[in-house]
């Protein structure tokens, strides 16, 4: 018997039946926290992660519903306000025509989303669809795709957009489909990588051996085992689509004015940068501002997968 239970006997009798109270151990360890409080703890640790979701957040609610941010008409504009500097009034100032450049920002939010998600869209599932086929046929299939895929990845891919959107027209979508197309060769080359991967697992092979058709092996384990680094690769492509289709609407390409892109209202501001700094700078902020948290959460998203695998 250990001296700490000695201790605690207080009747001989007891002692001699080999009885004693219990020892007191203090209280029980709580239990481990739920899943919900470690998701805060993993953001709180993060406070550049949780900044990037909440300015997303912010975009995404502008791009859906803007009037939760202005009432003004972005369309509309004061002559005698031109050019106000930023003040609570306009918090973004004014342009040359006196329309309030805030509003022109949150409802131009719409249609670079819009289009970016169309862009993102397009990429993803053609993409997608060429590497798994290459991927998983291979042989002579194998070649001919990354061949193709070779020669896209051989043109710049903001030369190739311009291509793409002169042989089909100006507009948003069609400025969409034509950033899409570029940014093909980079997920179909993500996609194949994965396949291959996938495809030499032993749980496949064994899928294989027992009989199970093609079709059952490509979609109940090939397709959701190699999905995990193609969203992460559209995540990131979010924001170097973003950057594309403004790029595009900054040189003219995107919806006709008085459309309120975000490319287009740096390109409207250009001309009266001497004395109207806003009107590039503060949109230009929008965009870096979303671009760099989308690329923040893409990395936390590669960096979880990473780890998981």
């Amino acid at each position: 018997m250990s001296q700490s239970l000695v201790d605690d006997i207080d009747d001989p009798a007891e002692a001699a039946l080999g009885l004693a109270r219990p020892v007191e151990t203090g209280p029980e360890p709580s239990s481990a926290p739920g899943r919900g409080a470690g998701v805060g703890r993993f953001l709180l640790r993060r406070p550049g992660l949780l900044l990037s979701g909440a300015v997303l957040v912010l975009v995404v609610l502008a791009s859906f519903w803007p009037d939760l941010f202005t009432s003004q008409d972005p369309l509309k504009g004061v002559p005698s306000e031109n050019f106000r500097a930023p003040s609570g009034s306009h918090w973004f100032g004014t342009d040359e025509l006196g329309r309030d450049v805030f509003s022109r920002v949150v409802h131009g939010a719409q249609l670079s989303l819009k289009a970016t998600l169309i862009a993102v869209l397009v990429a993803f599932v053609v993409g997608g669809l060429l590497g798994v086929v290459a991927g998983f046929v291979g042989r002579w299939v194998d070649d001919v795709l990354m061949r193709f895929v070779d020669v896209l990845l051989s043109i710049p891919a903001l030369f190739l957009s311009l291509a793409l959107v002169t042989a089909l027209g100006y507009g948003t979508v069609k400025v969409a489909v034509a950033v899409g197309i570029a940014s093909v060769a980079s997920f179909a080359r993500v996609a194949r990588a994965e396949v291959l991967r996938v495809r030499q697992a032993v749980f496949v092979e064994a899928s294989r051996a027992s009989g199970a058709r093609w079709y059952a092996v490509l979609g109940r384990h090939v397709l959701p085992n190699a999905a995990g680094p193609v969203i992460v690769l559209a995540t990131l492509d979010f924001g170097a689509s973003i950057l594309a289709v403004s790029a595009l609407s900054f040189l003219g390409y995107g919806a006709p004015p008085p459309a309120p892109e975000w490319g287009t209202l740096i390109s409207d501001g250009r001309n009266y940068l001497a004395n109207a700094w806003w009107l590039t700078a503060l949109p230009g902020l929008a965009i870096a501002a979303t671009v760099l948290a989308t690329n923040r959460i893409a990395r936390a998203l590669d960096g979880e997968w990473s780890r998981r695998r």
